[in-house]
């Protein structure tokens, strides 16, 4: 699969890490990795934004930023707000699908989550899955409350036609709690297949090298990974007797 999309049950779910592990993995393994940015909001000129976290921890400079908007809004809201022309998710498309044609893999990043509007009429990340053919990768927060918002992002996938590449959980901590042990097994019956990955809490604050290795261990072998579902939910999870 050429273009994969990240999006997230929300915001803060740990999106640009889990989209610098899959380029870092894929870039590990000889693959011409691009990685893309529809719309950046809440950062403003000349500031640091998450396709500069993605270089620093993956390695790569193909990179591609098609929109900055300074207001920590959605897109559309941010691009009104600045009064500057929003996102055209159909240009963005048309964009990837050239950057896919000479590349191995093209990641796209989208803002917020699922259905978070780029522009007036209400174009979302799912419509720009939708148009380009892509799977779409869910990171999710391991916490309380991430079943809900996993499964309405499911949900409304399903009900878009756009296909899942897999679930993975953004940031999991060293202690979890016994809701965070409880969600290993709901996640993977909301998703209807084992999880994809879980990436450690933290590792956005690893140097390259340490990163790499966190990325293999934390993302699935469909996406170049080791990462064992069966082992981390033995690890982890709650058996029945425990339920």
């Amino acid at each position: 699969m050429s273009v994969l999309v990240v999006t997230g049950t929300c915001t803060g779910v740990g999106k640009t890490v889990v989209t610098a592990a899959l380029a870092a993995v894929a870039a590990a393994r000889g693959a011409s990795v691009a990685v893309v940015k529809p719309g950046q909001t809440g950062v403003g000129g000349g500031e640091p934004g998450d396709l500069d976290e993605v270089r620093r921890l993956a390695g790569i400079d193909d990179v591609h930023e098609y929109a900055r908007f300074p207001d920590p809004l959605s897109p559309a809201a941010a691009a009104r707000h600045a009064g500057m022309p929003p996102v055209r998710l159909p240009d963005v498309a048309e964009r990837v699908g050239d950057l896919a044609s000479g590349r191995r893999l093209v990641l796209v990043e989208g803002a917020g989550g699922l259905l978070v509007r780029y522009d007036e009429e209400g174009g979302t990340i799912a419509d720009l899955a939708r148009w380009l053919g892509a799977a779409v990768v869910v990171v999710a927060r391991p916490d309380l409350g991430t079943l809900n918002h996993t499964a309405l992002t499911l949900e409304a996938m399903a009900h878009r036609g756009v296909q899942l590449a897999g679930v993975v959980i953004g940031a999991w901590p060293d202690a979890p709690d016994l809701a965070m042990r409880s969600n290993i097994r709901d996640l993977e019956t909301i998703a209807a297949r084992p999880l994809s990955g879980a990436l450690p809490a933290g590792a956005g604050a690893l140097d390259p090298a340490e990163f790499l290795v966190a990325a293999h261990r934390g993302l699935a072998p469909s996406f170049g990974g080791g990462f064992d579902a069966a082992a981390f939910r033995a690890a982890f999870g709650l058996d029945k007797e425990n339920t």
